[in-house]
C-alpha cells in the first residue's frame, strides 16, 4: 500500500473509528459491502407522484390501495386468460380492502376452506411479483413477526419444483386448517401495498376544498416513505397553525366557502362556536346572499343552516380583509398597497372606486368597519381572533400534522433527475430568473427557493418573541398570495373583487411569465441547470394548475421536459379538467403518466369490485432498465461502500484495531 494512502487513512481516522463501532472487524465490513453491492444491481424502486389532493381522502386512499392501477395490471399480467375478468376484479378488490372483502365473503362461500386455499395461492403470486426487486432481508423486515417465517417460505419456495410441491401445499393446508387464513391473507395484501409503491411524492396542496385533508395527513404521517413539496394551500394552513391571524381567517373562510367545516371541527377540534355567535349577533338580519357556500353536489355535508354559514362566511371574510390590510401596511416591501381596498369604499353610497372607475357593491352592509380606520378590528373581532388563535395553535392533531409537513416537506426537491416544486420559479418576460427581494437581499432561481424554505421553517421553529419569527410569519401570508411568491406567482388574488364586485375584468388574475415560458424546452433546460440537473436526462414536475383536458390541454409540456400532474383529483375541478387526477409513475423501466376517472365509493369497490379506471397517457420505457446504482440512493450506497473499503484497509494496515 502506498504511503499516501496510509496518510489518507490516518486523516480519516476519526470518521473510520465511528464507522468501526458498527462494523468491529473485517468480516462484518466485508458482509456489509457484499450486501450493499448486491442492492446496487437490483431494479430501482417504484416512485409515485401525485399533486393537488385538496382534501379528497376517499379517492386518494383508493389511489394508494390500487397503486394507480399498478396492482390491476400485475394481476392481469400474472393470471392473463386463466381467470375470468370478474374473478380478477374480485381479487383486486380483496388486495385493496382485505378486511372488508373477507367480512363480505365469509358467509357467502359454500366451501370457504377451498376458497381460502385458492386465494392464498393467488395473493402469494402477486406478492412474489411485486417483491422481486427487493432483497429477501428487506421483505422479511416488513412482515408481521407472527407470520414472517411462513410468508417468507411461501414467497421464496417455488411450488412448481417437484421436490417442493408437497411442502408448499402443506404450508397452505396448515394455514387453513388452524384457522389463520384470513390473518395471513391480510398480512400478504398489506405487504403488497407496502412494496408496490416504494416512494410517494406529493407535489403540493393536501389542504382545502375537500372534506378529508386531516385523514390524508394521518395517512401520510404513518406512510412508510413519502415527501411533500409544499403548495400554497399547505402554506396557508402551516401559517395558520403557526399563529398568523390573516391565514387563520383565510383557512376558516375557505373551509366555509367550500362547505367543509368538518376538517376544522371534527378533524382538528377547532371551535367555531365563537364565530357562529359573533356572526349571528353582527349579521342577524343580513341574508348575506353573496356569501352562500359553494353549490356542490355534496352540500348536504353542511352541519348548520345555509343562512348561519353565510353569516359566518361574511364575518370571517371581512376580518380577513382587515388583517391582510394590516400586514400590507407594516410590510411595504411586499409592494401590495393596491390590494388594500376597504379604504376605497364609499360606505354611504355602497360603492367603490378603483382605477378611477366606480363600481356598485353587491353587498353594502359593513357594520364592523369604521370608515375612518377600516382595517382596525372591532373589540368583538379582536376577541374572536384571539379565541381562534388559541384553537389553532393548541390543536394537538393539527400541530402533529404540521410537524410532519416540516419533517417530510420542502419547497422543492431534486430526486433521481426529477425537479419537483408545486407551482413556479419567478421569471422575467425574457425567460431569465426574476430577482426577488427577501429581507432586503435579492435572490433568484434555486437560491430564492432555498432562502424561502429557510423562512418557512423560521416561521414555526423560531422563537415566538423574535423579530425574525414575526417577519417570517408575515411572509407566510405573502407566499399564499404574493405576486412574486413561487407558490402563487400571479399579479393579485382577487378575493374581494369576486365577492363584492363581480366584474370579470377586475376579477382576472394575471399569471406570471413562468406559466407560459415554462412550456418552452429552453426555459426548462435553463431552470434545470440552475438546480444542478442535466437537461438531457431530467424533468420538471409541477402541480398547482389544473390541466383542462376538455380544452385540449396536455399534462406534457416543453416536449415532455415538464409534466403538470394536477388532473383535478378534487371534485370541484372535475368539470374543469374532464378527468379525476393524474399519477406519474417512475419505475425501473421508465415513466408512465396515468389518467384517472372518478372513484365512486369504497363500499362499491368492496361489494362489486369497482375501481378507479386508469389509462396510460405517457409511456417512456428505457432500453436499459434502471438499477439502484442509477439513482441518488445508489450514489449514496456507493459512497458508503467506498468508506467501508477504507475501513477494511485501516484494519489491515493497523491504523484501527479490530475488536
Amino acid at each position: 500500500m502506498k504511503e499516501t494512502e496510509i496518510e489518507e487513512l490516518i486523516k480519516d481516522e476519526r470518521y473510520l473509528k465511528l464507522l468501526a463501532e458498527k462494523f468491529p472487524d473485517v468480516s462484518s465490513v466485508a458482509t456489509e459491502i457484499i450486501n450493499l453491492q448486491a442492492i446496487l444491481d437490483l431494479p430501482k424502486g417504484t416512485e409515485h407522484f401525485l399533486s393537488d389532493l385538496h382534501g379528497e381522502n376517499i379517492a386518494f386512499s383508493h389511489v394508494l390501495k390500487n397503486a394507480s392501477g399498478v396492482i390491476r395490471r400485475k394481476v392481469d399480467d400474472i393470471f392473463g386468460m386463466t381467470m375470468r375478468q370478474s374473478e380478477k376484479n374480485a381479487l383486486c378488490s380483496l388486495i385493496y380492502y382485505p378486511s372488508e372483502k373477507l367480512a363480505l365473503l365469509r358467509n357467502n362461500e359454500t366451501d370457504i376452506d377451498e376458497w381460502y386455499r385458492t386465494t392464498l395461492y393467488q395473493v402469494v403470486a402477486v406478492a412474489r411479483e411485486v417483491s422481486s426487486k427487493y432483497t429477501h432481508s428487506k421483505v422479511r423486515k416488513l412482515l408481521p413477526p407472527e407470520f414472517a417465517y411462513v410468508i417468507a417460505e411461501l414467497l421464496y419456495e417455488d411450488e412448481r419444483e417437484s421436490d417442493k410441491q408437497n411442502y408448499y401445499a402443506q404450508l397452505i393446508n396448515t394455514i387453513v386448517d388452524i384457522g389463520r387464513s384470513e390473518k395471513v391473507i391480510i398480512a400478504i395484501c398489506q405487504l403488497i401495498h407496502r412494496l408496490v409503491i416504494d416512494t410517494l411524492h406529493i407535489v403540493g396542496d393536501v389542504y382545502d376544498r375537500g372534506p378529508g385533508a386531516c385523514d390524508i395527513m394521518e395517512t401520510l404521517c404513518n406512510y412508510h416513505n413519502f415527501d411533500i413539496q409544499w403548495g400554497n394551500h399547505d402554506i396557508s394552513w402551516m401559517g395558520a397553525a403557526a399563529g398568523n391571524l390573516a391565514l387563520i381567517a383565510n383557512v376558516v373562510r375557505i373551509s366555509i366557502r367550500y362547505a367543509n367545516v368538518e376538517t376544522l371541527e371534527e378533524g382538528y377540534s377547532i371551535n367555531l362556536l365563537p364565530l357562529a355567535t359573533f356572526a349571528i349577533d353582527t349579521y342577524g338580519n343580513d341574508k348575506c346572499t353573496v356569501f352562500q357556500a359553494a353549490d356542490f353536489e355534496d352540500n348536504q355535508r353542511m352541519s348548520r343552516s345555509m343562512q348561519l354559514m353565510a353569516k359566518m362566511h361574511k364575518a370571517i371574510s371581512i376580518i380577513q380583509f382587515k388583517l391582510e390590510g394590516q400586514i400590507i401596511k407594516r410590510r411595504p416591501e411586499y409592494g401590495m398597497d393596491s390590494r388594500n381596498l376597504l379604504h376605497l369604499i364609499d360606505y354611504e353610497k355602497g360603492s367603490i372606486r378603483i382605477d378611477g372607475k366606480e363600481y356598485q357593491l353587491k353587498d353594502k352592509n359593513f357594520p364592523t368597519i369604521d370608515p375612518e380606520d377600516p382595517y382596525k378590528l372591532s373589540p368583538e373581532e379582536e376577541m374572536l381572533m384571539t379565541q381562534l388563535y388559541h384553537s389553532f395553535t393548541r390543536s394537538e392533531k393539527l400541530q402533529n400534522h404540521l410537524r410532519c409537513l416540516y419533517k417530510h416537506g420542502s419547497l422543492f426537491l431534486v430526486r433521481n433527475n426529477c425537479l419537483m416544486y408545486h407551482a413556479a420559479i419567478p421569471l422575467n418576460p425574457d425567460g431569465s430568473f426574476e430577482e426577488v427581494s427577501v429581507d432586503g437581499k435579492k435572490y433568484k432561481g434555486r437560491q430564492l427557493m432555498e432562502r424561502i424554505d429557510q423562512i418557512i421553517r423560521t416561521a414555526y421553529f423560531g422563537r415566538i418573541e423574535s423579530a425574525d419569527t414575526h417577519t417570517a410569519l408575515d411572509y407566510m401570508w405573502y407566499l399564499w398570495c404574493g405576486p412574486k411568491s413561487p407558490l402563487y406567482n400571479k399579479d393579485k388574488m382577487t378575493t374581494f373583487e369576486r365577492y363584492f364586485i363581480g366584474d370579470e375584468k377586475l376579477c382576472r388574475e394575471e399569471k406570471g411569465p413562468y406559466y407560459e415560458l415554462a412550456n418552452n424546452a429552453d426555459t426548462c433546460d435553463y431552470i434545470m441547470r440552475d438546480f444542478g440537473l442535466d437537461p438531457e436526462k431530467s424533468r420538471i414536475i409541477n402541480g398547482h394548475t389544473p390541466v383542462r383536458t376538455t380544452h385540449g390541454e396536455s399534462p406534457m409540456r416543453a416536449g415532455g421536459k415538464r409534466l403538470v400532474i394536477d388532473g383535478g383529483l378534487s371534485k370541484p375541478y372535475h368539470k374543469t379538467t374532464g378527468i379525476a387526477g393524474y399519477t406519474l409513475i417512475y419505475n425501473s423501466h421508465g415513466l408512465q403518466l396515468v389518467q384517472h376517472e372518478a372513484f365512486e365509493s369504497k363500499e362499491k369497490a368492496v361489494k362489486e369490485g369497482s375501481d378507479i379506471h386508469s389509462r396510460v397517457q405517457l409511456e417512456e420505457f428505457k432500453y436499459h432498465r434502471m438499477l439502484v446504482r442509477d439513482t441518488d440512493r445508489g450514489r449514496e450506497l456507493m459512497s458508503q461502500i467506498e468508506n467501508l473499503r477504507k475501513l477494511i484497509m485501516a484494519y489491515r494496515q493497523g491504523v484501527i484495531k479490530e475488536k
